[in-house]
């Protein structure tokens, strides 16, 4: 649930509390996604979206609405979960031919090229290079 304090001007910042692997997380603001931004009314607000300032909780509901809209149309998928458009997007960046080490730091994810030495000397953040705008 995205707070409003999260969200800086060029970027979402993310404290180590607020991630699954306890890393802080800085998230470049494509030119898009500042577009939405603007749009949402802050009114004093604490949680970025959410039709009251709790937040938006309804990710299972919203999902089996998805999952019946598309059904309706014809087009059932198999069964997936919301995690699996982290692995929908990983995949993506690698066919499109990201190197593996900017997918991980895009998902805040921590195995593979910062483990041992790597993990060790290598401090980089990739923010230019995950960056929309670079």
């Amino acid at each position: 649930m995205l707070r409003w304090d999260e969200v800086q001007d060029e970027e979402i910042a993310l404290p180590e509390a607020r991630t699954k692997n306890h890393r802080a997380h800085v998230i470049p603001l494509s030119n898009p996604a500042r577009s939405i931004l603007d749009k949402v009314r802050r009114d004093g607000r604490t949680h970025v979206f959410g039709r009251d300032d709790t937040g938006f909780q309804g990710w299972g509901n919203s999902k089996r609405r998805l999952d019946r809209g598309i059904a309706e149309k014809g087009k059932p998928l198999p069964h997936w979960t919301i995690h699996d458009l982290r692995r929908t997007v990983a995949t993506r960046m690698a066919e499109l031919g990201v190197q593996p080490h900017i997918i991980e730091a895009v998902l805040n994810h921590v195995s593979g090229h910062k483990s041992g030495v790597a993990g060790v000397y290598n401090r980089a953040t990739y923010d230019r290079v995950r960056s929309a705008r670079h």
